[in-house]
């Protein structure tokens, strides 16, 4: 424990050194984090107030687009001060909520993406019975179920590092608080710990990567029973939901699924995935669904009249 206190604040190098980069990021990612709060608020206002919007993917999608919102504050807002401060610091208590914080809501996020792949199985497979399985019971202990999956998800992150020995370098590599360049910096054995976050990181990625696959693969294979219109509402739900559960998983996938290390890579792969995609998630869901479309219409018509 004293060893730990030796070391009470880390500091970020973050994504570049240049000033004249640092400016170009600033105006870029507050734009970015400017339409990711306006495009996930305004799902979730259009979810709350349409009454069209009453199906349980609209429940579950408001939520992923709180999640989202919440998600993206956890990290840009820090990063965006950060660039334009010459000293990038952060204390140990902030980097380890900050590490739990986006462990718990990018966890909480895929555990909802496996919750929404259920939902469209049933509703394709058991459309008679759809509203009689999803009731609101149902969904409110699904959410509750990805919100506990998220919580022990990120809840392992600190817990491996709090008490670790940092004794001495204290410059992180990134532009936030990330398990391997913490592994890094401590004056101690971590390849037990690195294992662990291998097995929880990496497992939970290509785990539930693969399920959501299948199951989609699954649900596209039985378009062929049902008519015309239905299959192409179908395609265009699953469709949105594929496109999602690829941006999200592919740089997790590649980030934590290899030996314990840091590459310089890994500072774009971050920015994508927690910084980008939940940008283009409303963007996604909504160009390509109609009825998220004509509610949006229907309501904000409204609201100025």
């Amino acid at each position: 424990m004293e060893q730990r206190n030796n070391v009470t604040e880390f500091v970020l190098l973050g994504l570049t050194q240049s000033i004249q980069g640092q400016k170009i990021l600033f105006v870029m990612f507050l734009l970015i984090y400017i339409v990711t709060m306006v495009d996930n608020l305004l799902i979730v206002i259009t979810v709350v107030f349409s009454p069209t919007l009453d199906a349980p993917m609209y429940f579950f999608l408001r939520y992923l687009s709180l999640m989202d919102a919440v998600y993206s504050t956890t990290i840009t807002p820090n990063m965006i001060i950060d660039l334009l401060c010459e000293k990038k610091a952060i204390s140990f208590r902030a980097c380890m909520g900050q590490l739990f914080m986006w462990h718990l809501f990018g966890g909480a996020d895929i555990f909802l993406l496996v919750v929404m792949a259920y939902d469209r199985y049933v509703a394709i497979y058991k459309p008679l019975h759809y509203l009689t399985v999803m009731n609101r019971r149902a969904c409110v202990l699904l959410l509750l179920l990805a919100w506990a999956g998220g919580f022990l998800h990120g809840v392992l992150h600190p817990l491996f590092v709090y008490n670790l020995p940092f004794c001495g370098p204290n410059v992180i590599d990134h532009f936030i608080c990330d398990m391997y360049p913490l592994l890094k910096l401590a004056c101690t054995d971590t390849h037990i710990i690195a294992l662990t976050v291998l097995a929880n990181d990496g497992a939970i990625s290509v785990g539930i990567f693969m399920v959501l696959l299948i199951s989609y693969g699954v649900i596209v294979h039985s378009l062929k029973n049902i008519s015309q219109e239905g299959r192409h509402k179908a395609l265009s739900t699953c469709g949105s939901h594929i496109t999602v559960v690829v941006l999200f998983f592919v740089p997790c996938i590649f980030m934590y699924v290899r030996p314990p290390s840091t590459l310089p890579i890994d500072k774009s792969l971050t920015v994508f995935y927690t910084i980008i995609t939940p940008m283009l998630n409303p963007l996604i869901y909504t160009l390509r669904n109609g009825e998220m479309k004509t509610a949006m219409k229907k309501l904000w018509t409204r609201k100025q009249t």
